[in-house]
């Protein structure tokens, strides 16, 4: 089946039209609107730099259910001494570039200036968050992601310190567990992730949960 190029009307195709690795549709804009619209259907941007947006919907989907949370021995006592000060929304700006400059690091990053421009806009309208672990009020790690309802969707996380991204995510989750929150969207398998206690599951099930949950 070929690739669905978007143009500038606001729509997605059928999540079943997405390619075995989970590639949906190319093209479209960054607009507040659009990226709202993919969360609301389980779908994420995700793209290197010089390319047009590229828009996946993976089968099987990572989650992590925030009751099935897993804490090592080694970060219980990092929890347990406070290693890290967790705040929410102080640095958004700051995280998302440190995220960006990161990933840059490793293999090129997807956060662009145009990536950042969107998400900043969906942070000043209540629906980006960032998570930030501070060590003597120095940022030493973080992540952020969309928070939409009882679902939150993970995008990137970064650490200038070992474990401060790790501190921060267990302690969010912690969080999440008592505002009721069901889901974290994880989007692709990393052994990070599920080392936390996150898992695949069918992209059917992470959809429904997403309808049933998302306002």
């Amino acid at each position: 089946m070929p690739l669905t190029l978007l143009d500038e009307s606001l729509w997605f195709p059928p999540v079943t039209d997405a390619t075995e690795d989970g590639l949906l549709a190319i093209g479209g804009d960054l607009s507040t609107e659009r990226l709202l619209l993919a969360y609301r259907n389980g779908i994420f941007p995700w793209f290197n730099e010089d390319e047009p947006p590229l828009w996946w919907c993976p089968h099987p989907r990572c989650v992590l259910f925030p009751e099935e949370l897993y804490i090592s021995k080694s970060m219980k006592q990092l929890l347990k001494r406070n290693a890290f000060t967790v705040t929410v929304n102080r640095a958004f700006e700051e995280v998302i570039d440190q995220c960006g400059a990161t990933r840059k690091e490793q293999e090129g990053t997807w956060i662009t200036d145009e990536i950042m421009d969107a998400y900043i806009q969906l942070h000043r309208l209540g629906f980006a968050v960032s998570i930030e672990a501070w060590n003597n009020n120095e940022l030493a790690g973080g992540f952020y992601g969309i928070r939409m309802g009882k679902v939150f969707f993970g995008e990137s996380m970064f650490s200038r310190q070992s474990n401060a991204s790790k501190y921060a995510f267990i302690s969010y989750v912690l969080q999440l567990q008592k505002e009721g929150v069901v889901l974290i969207d994880c989007q692709v398998y990393t052994e990070h992730l599920v080392s936390m206690g996150a898992r695949m599951i069918d992209r059917d099930l992470f959809l429904s949960i997403v309808k049933e949950n998302v306002e």
